[in-house]
């Protein structure tokens, strides 16, 4: 038995909305350590969905986003024999759970989340409920797989906060019922930002399009954001404060050759920006083209697709009603 225990591993839970572009940042900074995850640990990923409809989608457009996502993220590498992988919609204890929780999170606590107060700012026409409740359907999400840790970026530490205290309430209501989730920081975890202004994180929402790398760009369009990526004055590839847009072209050549920084000042030493923008160009457009390749051939395969998407909800389902009939059993509900 002792073994058994030994030997168990842990439960990671992570999940990313399909709400269009899957940029090069979200790739480096998460859906690359996802698929380094998947032989230690027991990965449970979810295409999220249901957060997704905060915003307003176009039906059919929302469809179509998220079918490309799953098959952009198979081909990313999330291995379905390896790892649970499915639509959050279609495994309805989130949605179940997530109403419990509602229950026992406080208003005030969801009213200090920055994020809801970034987003109502952008949507300043839509201010709607689930934007609102938004952290308790995550908190459902993680706590239904008794997850052990969540891959975080530093926009969600403070929803795996909330998550890890409404966990701790519901364990001293009840007795304990929830694994209490640590965050899970990647050693090697990139922060992509725009091209174009460097001081913000690269995002699909970026105003000027030549700042966002999209994973299905093609070679010659990303060749031609990297020609034009902001950089200094200094002309030296070096790390350094003040440098933004160098140090940002440095984490993402690092990213996808495996080079360390000090490696890559040498390689270019005596070189000037357009040598090194051209190289970082070039070594995406390599790591990316595998990732189309297999995209194109997953996107041929509707079949299969479903036939991964079913078959990881089926387990995700029979996984996340036992948390969930313990919950209800708890809470004093006639099962």
């Amino acid at each position: 038995m002792e073994n058994q225990t030994a030997e168990r591993k842990k439960i990671i839970f992570s999940a990313i909305q399909p709400s269009g572009t899957i940029t090069l940042g979200n790739y480096l900074g998460a859906l690359k350590n996802w698929v380094a995850l998947q032989d230690d640990f027991d990965c449970i990923f979810a295409l999220a969905d249901l957060h997704t409809i905060t915003v307003r989608q176009e039906p059919a457009k929302f469809r179509r986003n998220i079918l490309e996502a799953y098959a952009l993220l198979l081909a990313c590498g999330i291995d379905v024999n390896k790892s649970l992988f499915f639509m959050q919609s279609h495994v309805h204890t989130h949605a179940e759970l997530a109403w419990i929780l509602n229950c026992y999170t406080q208003f005030g606590e969801l009213s200090r989340m920055t994020q809801f107060k970034d987003k109502s700012a952008k949507h300043a026409d839509n201010i709607n409920a689930g934007l609102f409740t938004y952290p308790a359907l995550m908190a459902a999400d993680i706590l239904l797989y008794q997850a052990d840790l969540v891959p975080v970026g530093a926009d969600q530490k403070q929803h795996l906060e909330l998550t890890r205290n409404i966990a701790e309430r519901f364990n001293g209501l009840y007795s304990p019922t929830f694994v209490v989730p640590d965050a899970y920081i990647p050693k090697n975890g990139a922060r992509i930002m725009s091209l174009q202004d460097p001081t913000k994180k690269m995002s699909k929402s970026d105003e000027n399009a030549n700042g966002c790398i999209a994973l299905l760009d093609k070679p010659e369009d990303i060749m031609r954001k990297f020609k034009r990526a902001v950089t200094d004055s200094d002309a030296c590839v070096r790390y350094a404060e003040g440098k933004d847009g160098v140090n940002n072209l440095m984490g993402i050549y690092s990213a996808v050759t495996g080079r360390s920084f000090d490696e890559i000042e040498r390689e270019f030493e005596g070189k000037g920006y357009g040598d090194f923008k051209t190289a970082v160009g070039e070594a995406v457009v390599e790591h990316l083209r595998p990732i189309q390749e297999r995209y194109a051939d997953y996107s041929k395969n509707k079949d299969y697709l479903e036939q991964c998407y079913r078959a990881s909800a089926e387990k995700a389902l029979a996984i996340s009603l036992r948390t969930l009939r313990k919950v209800m059993k708890k809470i004093g509900y006639i099962l």
